[in-house]
């Protein structure tokens, strides 16, 4: 048996409400709200919050395959998922591969990674999509699009949902498309994208499907169908025979948006959350083509359910500003600081630090057991030398010993907000908090630990972690 082990998503903590783009354009409101990606969050940030929640139950050193699917990354040359890799502490001898070019990237990964595991090349792989599409301000695209990362693992035991079966289609239309020199997702006039691209290739996809394997609507418990929309998603659903107050797993449109290469596994994970052992599921991803799977849920999901994985997201937020969102994403220019520019990236240091610095290892002393931060070869408490073991961070919780609002410091989203924070089981390090509401920082309040983008300066992105206020919906 092959299929889903487990499953992660990340939806982040800004969402901007739809009335308020409307609004500050002179339109009628539009309901519901979009995800906002912080400043200091891109698609590998994403994803790499993605893949821990997959990878909870999980040794991250034993995942042999990790494929990241985006149109949004930010090289051009140079791979995203041997960054996300590091971050997640991958073993280095995993495969990583980016895919991209098409909004089913991400179940297109599923099916290289399910044919993986069948052939018997992998046991165990990851597969991560994440997007932040643009679309033109006071456009249909702005409205419609929301930032986030989903993730699958898949094996061949443990399985959550079986994989029945698989089939795909091609199709070389433009309806949806960016050119690669662009910011701004293009698209055609809306009815030819709607009926000649989504509606028509969908509906031959997924028949041709169900008459190979012999299935109809009223197999499935869920249908899960990629749409930008609720509108394109019903007209769909119904020519397919789906009940679509029963069986049609909701597009996550209202209170996410579409997030691209991201969003069907999203709906999917929405999905597992509330299935019972047994349901079936047609789930299907789209873009220049589809992509048919054909689920069937085991025993084993009631072991993952109790984490609620979509709801936990979809309750831990804030609102935030249009004139903030449209400084955060340099859609309009404004003064720089009068500050000296940043000092550039050292290749060779982030090479060297790659351990300490992306994966957020320090050290433990052998022989007195005092952990300490950044790695050194001298003990601070027994002065033992070169007597430690490795000691990861990234996944505990620590509490904030002192704090400072800084109102002078260059940052997005003043003021810039540094603290320092003790961990439990020992350890400290001073890092900025993300994710905050300056007027709620307290001493002692607890804190989680998040992948974010630090600067850009010659070409390079610079990472590190961040702390954020522990969300009580995400434990």
């Amino acid at each position: 048996m092959i299929g889903i082990k487990s499953y992660g998503v990340y939806i982040p903590y800004f969402r901007l409400s739809r009335a308020e783009i409307s609004k500050s354009w002179g339109g009628f409101p539009t309901p519901g709200e979009r995800a906002v990606a912080n400043y200091d969050e891109d698609t590998i940030t994403m994803a790499v919050a993605a893949c821990r929640d997959c990878l909870r139950r999980f040794d991250p050193q034993k995942i042999e395959r990790l494929l990241l699917a985006s149109t949004t990354f930010l090289y051009g040359e140079k791979q995203s998922a041997s960054i996300v890799a590091a971050a997640v502490d991958l073993d280095k001898g995993a495969l990583t591969l980016d895919l991209s070019g098409s909004l089913r990237s991400g179940t297109t990964g599923v099916r290289l990674a399910l044919d993986a595991v069948r052939g018997g090349t992998s046991k165990d792989v990851l597969v991560c999509a994440s997007d932040i599409r643009m679309g033109l301000p006071n456009g249909a695209k702005e409205l419609e699009f929301g930032d986030g990362a989903s993730a699958l693992l898949l094996g061949d035991t443990e399985v959550i949902a079986a994989v029945d079966c698989m089939f795909s289609s091609n199709e070389d239309i433009y309806d949806v498309f960016r050119p690669v020199e662009e910011t701004y997702v293009r698209f055609w006039e809306d009815r030819f994208c709607r009926e000649v691209g989504y509606t028509k290739i969908m509906l031959e996809t997924i028949t041709a499907a169900a008459k190979k394997f012999k299935f109809t609507a009223k197999d499935f418990a869920k249908a899960v169908l990629y749409a930008p929309n609720p509108g394109y998603l019903i007209g769909v659903a119904r020519a397919l025979g789906f009940d679509v107050k029963t069986q049609l797993q909701d597009s996550l449109y209202t209170p996410v948006g579409n997030t691209g290469t991201a969003l069907s596994s999203m709906m999917l994970a929405a999905a597992l959350d509330e299935a019972k052992p047994g349901d079936r599921i047609l789930w299907v991803g789209y873009g220049d083509g589809a992509d048919v799977i054909v689920l069937t849920v085991t025993d084993e999901i009631t072991k993952i359910q109790e984490r609620k994985t979509v709801q936990k997201h979809l309750t831990a937020k804030n609102t935030l500003g249009y004139q903030k969102y449209l400084r955060w994403r340099s859609v309009i220019e404004t003064e720089p600081p009068m500050r000296p520019k940043p000092e550039p990236a050292s290749a060779v240091a982030l090479y060297r630090d790659r351990k300490c610095g992306m994966a957020l290892y320090g050290v433990k002393c052998k022989h007195c057991g005092t952990v300490q931060y950044p790695v050194q070869r001298i003990c601070m408490n027994c002065l033992s030398k070169d007597n430690f073991e490795d000691y990861g961070f990234a996944d505990r919780i620590g509490r904030i010993t002192t704090f400072s609002h800084d109102n002078l410091a260059v940052s997005p989203d003043p003021p810039s907000t540094v603290a320092v924070v003790d961990f439990e089981g020992g350890g400290r390090i001073m890092m900025d908090i993300t994710d905050r509401d300056p007027s709620e920082i307290k001493i002692g309040m607890p804190v989680e630990m998040t992948f974010r983008h630090i600067r850009y300066v010659d070409g390079i992105h610079n990472y590190w972690w961040k702390c954020r206020p522990v969300r009580s919906s995400v434990l």
